[in-house]
């Protein structure tokens, strides 16, 4: 037979080949920036993305206090969250939030954009933010990547 035959590889924890990417948050906004993160980390920037497996890379976000919201953001979108309890439903706005922990408003972000199972909750995992511009990952040899060159 003279015909060409195709297989399709698809990854497996063995052969995934998982790196250490730094991001810089400074004057990047927020939800834009979340989304290629979660791309990064789900790995969909890879020829050999499979969507059952974690293959994305580890991200490092640093300077996750310099981010930015457009319009009036800050003040105006609510976040809400419930305990549980009777009358018990929470809210609080993306300042309020960075004011407390400016880690946990991207990762929020993020979590947002990953699936909502066992998967995405492994990929969140591998993201690593950092308030100011010093991370203890160095021994990894993080590669840095501007969020502007990806699409």
């Amino acid at each position: 037979m003279n015909t060409l035959s195709y297989k399709t590889i698809s990854a497996n924890k063995a052969t995934v080949q998982k790196e250490w990417v730094v991001v810089d948050a400074t004057d990047l906004v927020l939800g834009r920036m979340g989304s290629k993160v979660a791309k990064l980390l789900r790995g969909k920037y890879k020829p050999s993305y499979t969507p059952h497996v974690d293959c994305g890379d580890n991200v490092i976000v640093i300077n996750a206090e310099k981010v930015q919201l457009t319009g009036n953001k800050w003040n105006d979108r609510v976040y809400l969250r419930y305990t549980g309890y009777p009358g018990g439903q929470r809210e609080i706005t993306p300042a309020k939030l960075m004011a407390k922990s400016p880690d946990k408003l991207i990762r929020k972000v993020v979590k947002g954009m990953l699936p909502k199972n066992r998967l995405g909750a492994q990929l969140l995992r591998n993201l690593h933010v950092y308030a100011g511009a010093e991370h203890p990952h160095e021994a990894q040899q993080p590669k840095v990547i501007d969020l502007n060159s990806l699409k």
